[in-house]
Formats: structure tokens, C-alpha cells, sequence
């Protein structure tokens, strides 16, 4: 493939990264409109409770609900330019990569969080994004996804703060969504072979030395 065909399909991709982030967030600010207008009752009807088997669907809804205007602000901006790097190479892709990451950052907020609270908001998927962006460079070895997961990693090092256990914030959350984005990386790793493809071909066997002796015989009328 062309380097100007590479590059259009990386352009598309990317253009599909933005608009599929556009979207996510605009969900999720009309769920906050909804949320907001209930009293919350959505966070807290359909948000991670711990270890109650029956909220277990929750896995699925929390990321989308938060609980206050600063909350859902907070998560916004992280959460666009994390997902859109994280898309960028192929939305497919990225959309494997939420549903681990969902499912790890909440299974892991069910089985470890207080059973008195309950989670809520899309900051599992964020720290999901950036482990994931962190390390897909080194898995898929491309060198500029690795020099953008070194400066994300040195632009939003305060991010690693919030794997730190905190009163108030679920930080289970965070800890186990961003394992679960290095574990993507792993996972959805370009398996692609390097290099040309299929086997080698095979050198042509020499001839039978002997045959060869007995031709020469013939032709000298021996």
C-alpha cells in the first residue's frame, strides 16, 4: 500500500476518532441534563453498587451518568482528548478497547468499593484511555504513538494522583480502568507480520551427480 493510500486511511480514521468522541460527549451531557433535572436519582438508581449482584447492568450505565455539573466538567476534556488518541488508529479498534475497559474499571469498583456507596461517572474510562495511550505505542511498536504516550504521560502526570486511595473519590475506579487500558494495549496490539510476507522461496535442488555422470557416458557414445 501507497504512502498517500496510508495516509488517507489514517486521515479517515481520524475524522471517524472525532466525531465518535463529538458524540460520546454529547450523550453524556444529555444524560446530565436528565440527571440533573431527577435530582440525581439516575446516578444513584442505575450507578455501581458494590457487591449487589442486582446492579451488576450498572457496569454498563455508570460511565454515563455523574453526579454535579463540575463533576461531568471535570471528566469532559480529559476524557475527548484521551478517547480521540485513543481512536485515532482505528475506531473499531477503540470501541473493543472501552468495553474491556468498562468492564474492568467496574467490576473492579464493584468488588473492592464500600458496599454503602455507589460509583458513577466516566473518569474509569478516562484513566482507561491514557494507560491506554501510554503503552499502545510500545505494544504496537509505531513510533509516534510512543512519543504521544510520552508526552501525554508528562503532560497529565498529575492524572497518577488519582490512582491514589482518596475519601470521597473512586479511586477503584480509576486504578482498575487503567489497568484494564494497558491490558487493551496488550490485547489489541497490531498483530500484523512485519516485513514481507509468506515463505521464503526454495533453492532449486541440485541435480543428481550421478545421472549427470552417466548422461555424459551416453552423449560421448561410451
Amino acid at each position: 500500500m501507497s504512502d498517500g493510500r496510508t495516509a488517507e486511511i489514517m486521515l479517515a480514521e481520524a475524522r471517524k476518532a472525532f466525531w465518535v468522541m463529538v458524540g460520546f460527549l454529547a450523550l453524556i451531557w444529555v444524560v446530565q441534563v436528565a440527571n440533573w433535572a431527577s435530582g440525581y436519582s439516575l446516578s444513584y438508581s442505575y450507578g455501581i453498587r458494590p457487591w449487589d449482584v442486582e446492579r451488576l447492568p450498572g457496569i454498563v450505565s455508570a460511565p454515563l451518568l455523574h453526579w454535579s455539573w463540575a463533576h461531568i466538567e471535570g471528566n469532559s476534556g480529559p476524557l475527548f482528548i484521551f478517547g480521540f488518541l485513543a481512536a485515532y488508529r482505528g475506531v473499531r479498534r477503540f470501541l473493543g478497547v472501552t468495553g474491556l475497559i468498562a468492564v474492568a474499571s467496574g467490576l473492579g469498583s464493584w468488588f473492592t468499593a464500600d458496599s454503602s456507596t455507589v460509583g458513577a461517572g466516566a473518569s474509569g474510562l478516562v484513566f482507561g484511555y491514557f494507560g491506554y495511550v501510554l503503552v499502545r505505542g510500545a505494544f504496537d511498536r509505531h513510533l509516534i504513538d510512543i512519543v504521544i504516550g510520552l508526552v501525554m504521560g508528562l503532560c497529565f502526570a498529575y492524572q497518577f494522583a488519582g490512582l491514589l486511595p482518596a475519601e470521597g473519590i473512586g479511586w477503584q475506579a480509576h486504578v482498575f480502568g487503567f489497568a484494564g487500558g494497558i491490558l487493551g494495549g496488550y490485547l489489541f496490539r497490531d498483530r500484523r507480520a512485519k516485513g514481507t510476507t509468506g515463505s521464503a522461496p526454495r533453492e532449486a535442488a541440485p541435480p543428481d551427480s550421478r545421472a549427470a555422470l552417466l548422461k555424459e557416458i551416453e552423449d560421448l557414445g561410451l
